[in-house]
């Protein structure tokens, strides 16, 4: 038996079609990785982005990206599905390795979103800690 790896789907989504209809998209993809096997950890829809160049004559997308675990077997169907939908740009399915987690992980403790002149003092001084180190 195979053991579940965790993998995320990115999806780009043609941007210029409907709410409605960009929702039936996202849940399609949703579906068939539940149906295929994956179970589904987590969520993030960026939303309407102009794409860097153009996709099927498209220049505008909507993002998201889909965090799931699986069997590797399952990838190979999930794919054999999403490469003839329509409404759908590009998508590209990743296996999150322990390497790449743990990148994230530093970047997010070293993000800060300045807005304050204490966030800005905070990156000052978490960049100076860095640099001493």
């Amino acid at each position: 038996m195979e053991k579940n790896k965790l993998y995320e789907c990115t999806v780009i989504i043609d941007g210029g079609l409907q709410d409605e209809a960009i929702t039936a998209a996202m849940e399609l993809v949703q579906r068939v990785i539940t149906e295929k096997g994956g179970s589904i950890s987590g969520v993030l829809e960026i939303g309407r982005r102009k794409t860097a160049y153009p996709i099927k004559k498209r220049t505008i997308g909507y993002y998201a990206h889909i965090e799931f675990t699986g069997a590797p077997g399952v990838i190979a169907e999930i794919e054999k599905v999403l490469r003839y939908e329509e409404d759908l740009l590009r998508y590209l399915i990743i296996q999150l390795t322990g390497a790449l987690l743990e990148m994230r992980k530093r970047v997010e403790k070293y993000s800060v979103v300045i807005g304050s002149p204490e966030d800005v003092a905070a990156l000052e001084a978490a960049a100076s800690e860095a640099a001493a180190k």
